[in-house]
């Protein structure tokens, strides 16, 4: 078996799942996701490899969009069934599906639609990976978590922390949105020249401060890391952000965003397949697309 998976377009199969490719036509179901980057974008991988792995006829594809509301619209025109939003319209979308589900509405943003019969009902499975990757490190009730940042990453952290019963502190540069934040779903803010003075016992960064192709940058100091027994980044390209890196040398506990990502899009294929998601499979797909692009 060929452990390097490849999305290698729309009219080819991804290489590398187990029960090979085969070609697309008429009746393939087809998925995609919708944003601005999205060429970089480890799903089309790991949803390929999943569907190739239960031999299921379907394909996942990316479509970079600069319209949303006629991108939305083409969504049912061209019959596809399902699709995951990413940066930048994962809280814009919300005005233009038909449906939005209660966890959706809480959190305030749509990381999945699901179509079906031409209706688009958006939901949100972000907070599944984050509540996932938290609880690999520690339990979330009893404990006090800072967030940094105010989008929609942001969000289902404090989503899923605050639904499990965790404490939670939301940090922003933007004062006027990190207050907004933090009101909306009832916990304290402060704003980002207070770090330092902050006790909690996890940082989780939902910047995009560390991301590819800004290796080098990190949110904090070490002297802020090592304020805290955890850290996770959201982030999972790269696989070890500076930030990560820091927390290392301080000796406290991390994750990286893989384990979130790979989490929310296990429940994406079980939402539009209702199948049991090939776990093991996505996530080596998504580790060796980050090893070897």
């Amino acid at each position: 078996m060929n452990d390097n998976i490849d999305n290698i377009g729309f009219g080819n199969r991804v290489q590398g799942g187990s029960c090979g490719p085969w070609p697309l036509s008429g009746r393939t179901r087809v998925f995609c996701i919708i944003g601005s980057p999205v060429s970089h974008s480890m799903s089309p991988a790991m949803h390929n490899t999943a569907f190739e792995c239960l031999a299921l006829d379907a394909v996942y594809v990316p479509f970079e969009v600069t319209d949303l509301s006629r991108a939305v619209r083409g969504l049912v025109a061209l019959g596809i069934q399902g699709a995951s939003v990413t940066i930048p319209f994962k809280e814009a979308i919300m005005d233009l599906v038909d449906e939005v589900d209660e966890t959706a509405a809480k959190i305030g943003a749509v990381n999945t639609l699901v179509i079906e019969k031409g209706t688009i009902k958006g939901t949100n499975t972000d907070w599944i990976g984050a509540q996932r990757c938290l609880e690999d490190l520690l339990p979330i009730r009893g404990h006090r978590f800072v967030v940094l940042g105010a989008g929609g990453a942001a969000r289902a952290v404090l989503y899923a922390v605050t639904r499990q019963g965790g404490e939670a502190v939301v940090v922003n540069r933007s004062v006027k949105k990190g207050r907004a934040l933090a009101d909306e779903f009832g916990v304290t803010f402060f704003p980002f020249t207070a770090i330092d003075r902050i006790n909690a016992d996890c940082l989780v960064n939902t910047t995009p401060v560390g991301m590819h192709p800004y290796e080098h940058e990190s949110p904090v100091s070490d002297t802020v890391v090592r304020r805290y027994e955890a850290v996770v980044d959201v982030i999972y390209n790269p696989l070890k952000t500076l930030l990560l890196a820091q927390a290392e040398a301080a000796g406290c506990g991390v994750a990286s965003g893989v384990e979130m990502f790979v989490y929310q899009g296990v429940k994406q294929f079980e939402l539009w397949t209702g199948q049991k998601a090939p776990v093991e499979r996505m996530k080596e797909a998504v580790y060796n697309r980050l090893l070897n692009q």
